[in-house]
């Protein structure tokens, strides 16, 4: 015989109690994939994958995913590489190129940990806000900022990078903000562990405009090597 209380207590009780929402959803199962492909994400990067703001929201709050900053998402089991700002900046400003002191430590010739990730952008472009790690913003024309770069990988991120004769040559040019002697020390380390040559140095130099910065300390350090 049936118990009809029963029954009545039963439908009662998952009528009342919370909805689980199911975190295997084809789009969540999609958002993850996303997210293990291409490191980090945009609101608007997900959006055009078809990925709702709503399932977004849902894996946050499931732990399932974090927001790095405003509008950027990656898996919070996510393996995070030391150079993570630096993927995190890249995303944050997809026109910026990784320049001075932050490329330096990156290419391993400075002892210097920048506090914030300096970043080159166009000259009328506009910086992000200050949500996420702090940046530290350098100007430069169109040609000049598409000019010496290389992509690096870096939590399966692609980060714009100027390269190590490029970024000696910037620090140069930009001595007042990142010290003389940090722009002097990685031009010797860079020659002593020859990530780069004194020709390439002067080339890049001249065409930059910074050739009578560099010359006096470049042949010094030429004729100690």
């Amino acid at each position: 015989m049936i118990d009809l209380a029963q029954c009545y207590n039963t439908s009662v009780s998952m009528k009342n109690s919370p909805r689980k929402h199911n975190s295997r959803s084809p789009q969540a199962e999609r958002a993850r994939d996303l997210l293990a492909t291409h490191g980090m994400m945009r609101t608007g990067e997900l959006a055009a994958e078809g990925i709702a703001a709503t399932i977004i929201s849902r894996m946050l709050s499931e732990g399932t995913v974090q927001r790095l900053s405003r509008g950027l998402y990656q898996l919070a089991d996510a393996e995070i590489d030391s150079n993570h700002d630096l993927a995190e900046a890249a995303k944050r400003v997809p026109k910026g190129v990784v320049c001075l002191t932050s490329a330096l430590a990156y290419h391993g010739l400075t002892d210097q940990m920048p506090r914030k990730v300096w970043m080159a952008i166009g000259l009328k472009d506009w910086p992000p806000a200050e949500h996420g790690p702090r940046l530290r913003i350098v100007r430069m024309s169109d040609k000049l900022l598409r000019s010496d770069s290389e992509t690096h990988m870096i939590e399966n991120v692609s980060v714009p990078m100027f390269t190590i004769t490029r970024t000696l040559v910037d620090c140069f040019r930009h001595r007042k903000s990142v010290g003389l002697n940090v722009a002097v020390e990685a031009l010797r380390e860079a020659l002593r562990l020859r990530r780069t040559t004194p020709a390439a140095i002067a080339e890049c130099a001249r065409s930059r405009g910074a050739w009578s910065l560099m010359a006096p300390y470049l042949e010094v350090l030429t004729i100690d090597g």
